[in-house]
């Protein structure tokens, strides 16, 4: 594959070993999975709960270390530096320290990105502006909802202008008005040249954004598909007949 490749997986295979009152148990997160996303293109993962979208992520991120196979971003390791500033990420669950103002939680992770101040300035207004919390800029994390915190989420996630988003149910449990301005805003990165990964129940949200989608069942890759696959019949459809039991 080319060195450009956003995120490479050759048969990976992640294995848990967890320990109990001296017995070894193993369990595989995923088994096997093989896939490569293409510059500027949005790709979803599907899957129902404990099927591997998660694995998948945090592997991609370099926060575990596959079993077996082998992971590139951008032709390097998840874990380098490299590899890191090239890449944004959105967990399910933002946290910020709740005595932290928007403008003061950005100013800390740009400096973990060892972001030249004057850059973290600039950038901090202008994604405040794009994800909808410039006019909040100044209140306490504390004082906000689910929606605020993960609008909060996508700015830091975007503040080092990265080439690969990598978001864990970036729409989970906010209302309509949120899920749109964060669906407009994914589309806007993406025609800008971002490619994305992100994983999601919401199969809705996921067919309007995606080109492709790869469905995890016990760890595997069972299907991809193209948009011009579900065109027709809906993704929701096609879904349901490949995880449902036979």
């Amino acid at each position: 594959m080319p060195e450009r490749t956003p995120l490479l997986f050759e048969a990976v295979t992640k294995v848990y070993l967890r320990s109990h009152l001296g017995r070894t148990t193993r369990s595989r997160g995923i088994d096997g999975v093989s896939f490569a996303l293409q510059e500027g293109e949005v790709f979803g993962l599907l899957g129902l709960n404990g099927q591997g979208k998660t694995t998948t992520m945090k592997l991609a991120l370099g926060l575990l270390a596959p079993s077996e196979g082998r992971i590139r971003v951008f032709g390097r390791e998840p874990r380098s530096s490299e590899a890191l500033a090239q890449v944004g990420f959105l967990p399910e669950l933002p946290y910020f320290y709740p005595y932290l103002t928007p403008r003061e939680a950005l100013a800390f992770y740009g400096s973990l990105s060892r972001m030249p101040a004057q850059d973290i300035r600039r950038r901090t207004e202008d994604v405040l502006a794009d994800v909808g919390l410039l006019a909040s800029a100044d209140r306490k994390a504390r004082e906000f909802s689910k929606g605020m915190l993960q609008r909060l989420g996508l700015a830091q996630a975007m503040l080092h202008r990265p080439n690969l988003y990598v978001l864990d149910e970036p729409v989970s449990g906010l209302d309509p008005l949120a899920i749109h301005d964060i669906r407009e805003l994914l589309g806007s990165l993406n025609e800008q040249g971002a490619t994305i990964l992100l994983s999601s129940h919401s199969i809705s949200e996921v067919e309007r954004l995606c080109h492709r989608v790869g469905i995890l069942v016990e760890g595997r890759f069972v299907r991809i598909l193209e948009s011009k696959d579900w065109a027709v019949e809906g993704l929701e459809k096609l879904f349901i007949e490949t995880v449902r039991p036979s």
